[in-house]
């Protein structure tokens, strides 16, 4: 087979070497522009799993490379004069001149053509070959060639940050924050470096720098900020006409001087080093005919969970076992994407996830150190509880020790090692027995609003299964408030009657907390049930829509009318009513419903709030109706009782509701007496797409809590103890709410504390016997004869 690999790293030298090891008559080419040994940057790091999978591929080629590597297991953590550490990460890092020099040699010595300082024409190329691999790197030319067949998505990450190395001796992953203190932003731009003792009210702002050793003298030093930061820091325009490896000397001295304590006073050191941001490339397919796409020409993901030569190396890995497995090239490279794609789009979430962790680190500095260090170690998602106590579980143990010291002494279960899920949480007179709760979730199954036998049932039985927090779904102020006929409602005294029957179970047989969820379905209402038709208007029998602007929510949809004055007096007097009425119905918490494209949320959204009147344009504008209605919920509550804010943290569209806009709401909201922030996003606008996966919506949570030091509750795929602990020991909010878990599983927490063997959550007496169901062998016989007596 004929091959022609574009560009001469790691991903085509690798690939080349797999493939001749397959077959040594493979005629291979590798075509680089640039001379042998040149080559930008300083180290590349890999993990232990990363080197097992390229030792399995070519042992010779790791074996030269790992008697280069510089190996480590820790990771440090510094901010503000204190370091936490944690062990049993498992790294590995080497040159990167070195790493593309050895596998030149090996690539050459298998009888790979290697040709430097030599430009490849793809076009003439796919004709004369069998294949094309294209690891034409971050600036492909071979992407932009067939973009129209790719389809490449490029975008820029929100931070700046510079590549440069230091001879400063460091051993490990170092993760080094100083805060730039702005003394006086609306009259200089004067900064001073500090790193402890400055006044929190002096407006500052966090610089990072992630390190790690490449070789016995030298590690990668890499500094990142805030794009804020940086243009308040006037560190853009220092390299205008630089020629190509030429540094940026003003922001080499910059960063030297600002992080000079850690760098012993040593100079940074540059290799085409000026300020970027991280550019985020995403292909819909990789492959053309007979040309493939490898390593950063086809994808990317953040420095800050890896590098982008693991990828390259893993792509030419699988790769090869394709064109291993196929008997022709169109089948191969299928059968190559199908496989690696799901790999690297869970790699680039983990990375995105990563990365804004580091773009919004000034969310995240207002904590306690040990739970900074705790959410950067955790920031992925893809490391967790579970496993940091596998690496190092003496770091974990001072972790849980020092979580525990935060809490209420009469908040702190007898038990030692207790995990962070069987925490009680209390809000003003209200104490919640664990950090689970039961997300609301619609039924449908009403009847002119009035909760019936299904609601009882659905919500006590999530009860009786140990959750500290049951809500209900949104129940509607008024007739017209409605999602659809089969909402529940609190519009009147028969209503909120039978919501004490359900408050009164609740109260009576478990320990549980109950909450109600209000709201107005807004220009989402008068449709069908979800199982007659999603967002289909009723045949018949609607009934009037308003929202902050007359827009109808999907094509189809029935237009609302833009809401009067008086109409959003009326209907700030249903939710008051409906205060009262969850007051005498006795729920412990009342939660207002400001988001998913609800009539509140409507007017906080740019999306769907287009008003020119004092009600549009601003958000202090748009915030202030749903703002009026917390404030008169909040008067109408009892003071003993908490109060939540459900919001649409984003609407995950171009111009609608963002993240630092619902941090400054939580701001307004927390003013207005409210005391935890319910944390979802997006169902705002059809056009939404939101970047599901695994605790997608949990940054979020983490941004409003600590931005805003307000308790915070989390949702969205959260569906594992593991899972919980992590959130909550991380600081991402302080009770998770489970949705389609309960759905399944009404007992999840009683199983969790199976699970864990806890012995805090409480357990209905009729249901002891299944204490010890799961855990026999554990569990001594007397104990077990008890139960079943």
């Amino acid at each position: 087979m004929k091959i022609a690999c574009i560009g001469g790293g790691p991903a085509s030298l690798f690939f080349s070497i797999l493939m001749k090891q397959q077959d040594p008559s493979h005629d291979i080419t590798v075509y680089e522009r640039n001379r042998r040994g040149d080559t930008f940057g300083f180290g590349v790091v890999f993990s232990d799993e990363t080197l097992a999978n390229i030792a399995e591929s070519d042992s010779y080629a790791i074996a030269a490379i790992e008697s280069e590597f510089r190996h480590w297991g820790a990771m440090d953590v510094y901010y503000r004069g204190r370091t936490i550490s944690s062990d049993g990460h498992g790294f590995a890092a080497i040159s990167r001149v070195r790493l593309l020099e050895i596998l030149t040699c090996r690539a050459t010595e298998l009888g790979v053509c290697v040709k430097f300082e030599t430009e490849a024409d793809v076009d003439a190329l796919r004709d004369d070959v069998d294949l094309v691999v294209a690891g034409d790197g971050i600036n492909s030319g071979t992407r932009s060639r067939y973009a129209s067949q790719l389809r490449p998505t490029i975008s820029q990450g929100s931070a700046k940050y510079i590549w440069t190395a230091t001879d400063a001796p460091f051993d490990r992953f170092t993760f080094i924050f100083e805060d730039l203190v702005f003394e006086d932003i609306r009259h200089s731009e004067d900064l001073v470096f500090e790193d402890i003792g400055h006044s929190e009210d002096t407006p500052h702002s966090a610089v990072q720098a992630h390190i790690y050793p490449y070789n016995d003298t030298r590690s990668t030093f890499i500094v990142e900020m805030a794009e804020a930061t940086w243009e308040r820091a006037q560190l853009g325009g220092h390299d205008a006409g630089l020629a190509l490896g030429e540094s940026d000397q003003h922001a080499l001295e910059w960063c030297s001087r600002l992080f000079a304590r850690h760098l012993g006073g040593r100079p940074l050191i540059g290799n085409n080093s000026k300020w970027i941001s991280f550019p985020r490339v995403s292909c819909e397919s990789w492959v053309v005919n007979n040309v493939v796409l490898l390593g950063d020409a086809a994808h990317t993901a953040h420095y800050s969970v890896g590098s982008g030569t693991k990828m390259a190396l893993e792509d030419a890995i699988a790769l090869a076992d394709a064109m291993a497995a196929a008997s022709d090239v169109a089948t191969a490279l299928k059968n190559f994407e199908a496989e690696r794609r799901p790999q690297i789009e869970s790699l680039q979430r983990a990375a995105a996830t990563s990365e804004d962790w580091f773009a919004h680190v000034d969310h995240h500095r207002q904590r306690p150190f040990e739970q900074f260090a705790f959410s950067l170690f955790t920031r992925s998602q893809r490391v967790t509880y579970d496993n940091l106590r596998e690496r190092d579980a003496g770091y974990l143990d001072e972790t849980l020790h020092w979580f525990a010291s935060q809490q209420p002494p009469s908040a702190r279960p007898s038990t030692p090692g207790t995990p962070p899920i069987f925490y009680p949480f209390a809000l003003r007179d209200v104490t919640f027995g664990n950090r689970i709760g039961v997300s609301p979730m619609a039924q449908y199954s009403a009847v002119d609003g009035m909760p019936n036998d299904w609601h009882k049932v659905h919500l006590g039985s999530r009860a009786v299964g140990g959750a500290a927090l049951v809500m209900t779904e949104m129940t509607c102020t008024s007739p017209e408030a409605r999602i659809t006929p089969g909402c529940t409602g609190i519009w009147n005294t028969p209503q909120a009657e039978a919501w004490a029957g359900i408050t009164g179970f609740v109260h009576t047989f478990t320990e549980a907390k109950i909450g109600l969820q209000i709201g107005h379905a807004g220009r989402k209402g008068s449709t069908k049930v979800p199982w007659e038709g999603e967002d289909v208007p009723l045949d018949s029998d609607n009934w009037p829509l308003v929202s902050a602007s007359p827009l109808r929510y999907r094509g189809g949809s029935q237009m609302p009318a833009e809401m009067s004055y008086e109409q959003m007096d009326a209907v700030l007097d249903d939710f008051v009513a409906a205060t009262h009425r969850a007051a005498d119905a006795d729920f412990d918490l009342v939660e207002v419903h400001a988001a998913h494209g609800y009539l509140l949320s409507s007017f906080l959204s740019p999306a769907t709030n287009r008003r020119g009147d004092d009600h549009g344009g601003t958000l202090e504008n748009r915030a202030r109706f749903p703002l009026r209605v917390i404030e008169a919920v909040r008067e109408a509550w009892p003071h003993a009782k908490p109060l939540s804010v459900r919001v649409s943290a984003t609407d995950w569209v171009e111009g609608g509701f963002s993240r630092s806009e619902a941090i400054e709401l939580s701001h307004m909201a927390k003013d207005c007496g409210v005391d935890i922030i319910d944390v979802s996003t997006g169902q705002v606008d059809p056009d939404g797409a939101p970047a599901y996966g695994r605790l997608y919506q949990t940054p979020f949570a983490e941004a409003i809590r600590n931005a805003v030091g307000i308790p915070t509750m989390a949702v969205g795929a959260i569906s594992s103890i593991d899972d919980v602990n992590t959130v909550l020991m991380a600081g991402r909010a302080d009770i998770c709410l489970i949705a389609r878990g309960h759905l399944v599983d009404p007992y999840w927490t009683l199983n969790a504390a199976i699970d864990l063997g806890r012995s805090e959550q409480p357990w209905p007496i009729q249901y002891w016997p299944g204490r010890t169901s799961r855990r026999r062998e554990q569990v001594p016989d007397a104990l077990i004869d008890r139960d079943l007596r």
